[in-house]
């Protein structure tokens, strides 16, 4: 089972994303992607773990999202959030897109245990002005199609209610 949870920013991805992934058994893992670099960001994650109960195994894993999956394997049901910020990793530090797209693809489909992922929808707004930007922009659409054409469910997110996109 696969199941992907899209939206805006500040939508509610994340806490529709943690109610779908609970309701699929415990315990479970939260398989966090964020690297903290600044005081803002630490804020966001503080604010994650304080919503979250002891349901929850928490995961580290800002690259490693293969290593993390293979870790967690057996032992419930998943939670990535965000491959948004996944992606962004990647991209700083230099990766083939590409290839590790295709790698987290692969290991999705290998999966026995349920994955509920959180990704952004960033390419409904104006475009950017920049190349990095735009790279990035199309990088996070073509990985969300990928992503979303793997998934069994997928969930956009609206002001906190979520629309069942497939």
């Amino acid at each position: 089972m696969i199941v992907l949870v899209t939206g805006g920013a500040r939508s509610g991805k994340s806490k529709l994303a943690e109610a779908r992934c609970l309701a699929l058994g415990l315990p479970a893992s939260y398989i966090a992607t964020a690297e903290i670099f600044d005081d803002e960001m630490r804020a966001r994650v503080d604010t994650h773990r304080a919503r979250r109960g002891s349901e929850w195994r928490d995961f580290a894993a800002p690259l490693d999202v293969v290593g993390a999956l293979a870790a967690t394997e057996g032992q419930g049901p998943r939670l990535i959030d965000c491959l948004t910020m996944w992606l962004n990793n990647v991209m700083y530090h230099g990766l083939d897109v590409g290839h590790e797209t295709a790698r987290l693809c692969a290991a999705l489909q290998a999966a026995r245990a349920p994955v509920v992922l959180v990704t952004n929808e960033i390419g409904m707004g104006i475009v950017p002005d920049n190349a990095l930007a735009r790279a990035f922009r199309d990088a996070q659409g073509i990985l969300n199609q990928e992503v979303a054409a793997l998934a069994d469910e997928v969930l956009l997110a609206i002001s906190g209610l979520p629309v069942r996109v497939k």
